[in-house]
């Protein structure tokens, strides 16, 4: 009789791992899809976040020009063409170090526009 119930209980299990497995299935490309969505919004973003804070620095700087930089992920390096030059990691709020968190890299242009570089 315990043989039985051992039996039915290692078939309770496999038919709890098969369910379970079936909605892992469907769940994975989903979740994958989501993550994607998320990353890209992310770097629109962050790509919005630096034409402002540039326009922002070339509104403050006298000559308001830039020096030309790319592609680069470090924001330390976007200054403007100014003695003493300003730069773009003052006028950001977030990224710790002027290091973005994306991992985007931009190519800064010396009129202040600024295009996101394809990794």
């Amino acid at each position: 009789m315990q043989e039985k119930n051992t039996a039915g209980f290692f078939l309770e299990i496999l038919i709890v791992v098969a369910v379970l497995g079936a909605l892992i299935t469907v769940a994975i490309p989903q979740i994958t899809r989501m993550i994607d969505k998320a990353e890209a919004e992310s770097q629109e973003s962050e790509l919005r976040n630096i034409q402002t804070a540039v326009v922002e620095m070339l509104y403050d700087s006298p000559s308001g020009a830039l020096e030309a930089v790319g592609p680069t992920a470090d924001m330390s390096e976007v200054r403007t063409s100014d003695l003493p030059p300003l730069v773009l990691t003052d006028y950001l709020q977030s990224p710790e170090n002027g290091l973005l968190q994306s991992g985007s890299s931009y190519i800064f242009n010396v009129d202040g526009t600024v295009i996101q570089a394809l990794p």
